[in-house]
């Protein structure tokens, strides 16, 4: 019986491959639980009377480690779920703001795919994810480099 919701191997995919994830909308639950578990106590974040008075935007923002973290939630499960092996390294960009409210999705391009020089049943892939909002405006963007598995 297949299984769904399994990762992709590394020798499946192609340089120049482009995918995109669902939606995914930030609530302001999402907002107070990860400041809450993180720890980012800042005025931007948890201060309606700072908002108010002293944010640029008047709006409630959304720290970029939260959209890079829902920007990972939304891609891990259709990519690398059971195939990947290692995380590896990446670039971060934060392009523009992030608001309660705003809902995100992933578009992803292979941009580098190739066997470890030590075992070819793994390969190292590097994307390059832009993370777009409702209206299309790219707000961060990043390129993981991972280790994968080969199809067995």
């Amino acid at each position: 019986m297949r299984t769904l919701g399994g990762g992709m191997y590394y020798t499946d995919l192609k340089v120049g491959e482009r995918f995109r994830t669902v939606d995914r909308t930030i609530f302001e639950a999402d907002l107070i639980n990860f400041i809450t578990c993180t720890g980012l106590q800042e005025g931007l974040f948890n201060s309606l009377e700072y908002i108010e008075k002293h944010s640029p935007t008047g709006k409630r923002l959304v720290p970029g480690a939260l959209v890079y973290s829902f920007a990972e939630g939304l891609l891990v499960p259709v990519t690398i779920q059971g195939t990947g092996m290692a995380f590896l390294g990446m670039t971060l960009d934060i392009k523009a703001p992030t608001f309660v409210n705003d809902t995100i999705h992933v578009e992803c391009e292979v941009t580098e795919v190739r066997p470890t020089s030590k075992d070819p049943t793994r390969g190292l892939v590097r994307t390059m994810n832009l993370v777009k909002n409702q209206r299309g405006e790219t707000v961060l963007t990043y390129d993981p480099l991972r280790m994968m598995r080969g199809r067995p």
